[in-house]
């Protein structure tokens, strides 16, 4: 069985659904776009930054404290991570956390 929600979307019966990450700051520096979201299912704060001109990107969770701190130094942040390769559009290695 299908259920019709109020915007038109649909989703099956029994189907766990989560509400959407909401954005809380954006901004672009040169060709990075840098990404701010809370998920208030898990309460959890994510950077999410992506370079425009290569696709390269990657995704941390951020303490909620060090949120605003991250957004303006997100390669800081990205650097005390440990993150795994991951291959781009053009075969080159990308970044993903």
């Amino acid at each position: 069985m299908t259920v019709t929600k109020d915007d038109g979307s649909s989703s099956a019966m029994g189907e766990c659904v989560s509400a959407p990450a909401r954005e809380l700051a954006q901004r672009l520096s040169a060709a990075d776009e840098v990404v701010l979201l809370w998920h208030p299912d898990t309460d959890r704060v994510e950077l999410s930054v992506r370079d425009l001109a290569t696709g390269a990107d990657f995704r941390i969770e951020i303490a909620p404290g060090n949120a605003i701190d991250a957004f303006y130094h997100p390669y800081a942040y990205a650097a005390t991570r440990e993150l795994s390769p991951r291959l781009g559009r053009d075969g080159k290695t990308l970044v993903d956390g």
